[in-house]
């Protein structure tokens, strides 16, 4: 693949209903995010998947990455993330205008580094997708605002000695006293990877879960 292109899963039949953009991990590239895009489109049938490839490459032969991981610490890692936000959320809107998606009709779903980018673009760009979904992931610093139109789904192993399973518990909680919208599935015994099971439970949060703001608007109209 070239740098910067993306594999896709679209509809069989017609234009897409939703799109889905999957961000992979550092090191990784679009193919081996295939299992959980296909596992996606298999779900939401009418929905566009799309995986791009990292914009920068690693220092893995044909890795690719969102932002270096060389010298990064929790002062450099916001800046790191801050750096390479626009490229993303230009992508995710010239997605959105190629189809035809609606903000609230986009979920952006990532893995590990991908889902620092997923999570940190639902504050950067609060809106700009309704849904994220981050497994094995955490924010590059806890938000000191939540989100109020995307609602954030994070999934994470209990053995996770990669990115440990406190930074997703962290997370949840700053963001439930903030009063934002989000939930949190751990799976014990697993590590740093997208173990089926999560992927399941995200499915399953993305297809049955209702989002606060559309319970919030429901009262209120009462």
């Amino acid at each position: 693949m070239a740098p910067h292109s993306t594999l896709e899963f679209l509809p069989h039949e017609g234009r897409p209903e939703s799109l889905f953009i999957v961000l992979h991990g550092f090191g990784d590239t679009a193919e081996g995010m295939l299992g959980l895009a296909g596992a996606l489109s298999e779900a939401f049938p009418k929905a566009a998947v799309l995986i791009p490839q990292g914009f920068q490459p690693s220092p893995y032969p044909g890795g690719r990455q969102w932002f270096p991981l060389e010298g990064v610490n929790d002062e450099t890692r916001p800046e790191r993330v801050a750096e390479v936000m626009p490229q993303l959320a230009a992508y995710i809107r010239e997605q959105q205008d190629r189809f035809g998606i609606l903000n609230p009709d986009t979920a952006l779903v990532g893995f590990s580094q991908g889902g620092i980018m997923a999570l940190e673009l639902s504050v950067a760009h609060d809106g700009l997708v309704g849904r994220v979904v981050a497994f094995a992931a955490r924010f590059a610093k806890l938000p000191s605002q939540a989100p109020v139109l995307t609602t954030i789904h994070l999934l994470h192993g209990d053995d996770d000695d990669v990115m440990p399973v406190a930074h997703a518990w962290a997370a949840f909680e700053q963001l439930t006293q903030l009063k934002g919208d989000a939930t949190l599935d751990t799976a014990s015994g697993v590590e740093h990877f997208l173990h089926p099971a999560l992927v399941q439970c995200a499915i399953d949060r993305l297809q049955t879960t209702i989002p606060l703001r559309t319970w919030q608007r429901a009262l209120g109209g009462q």
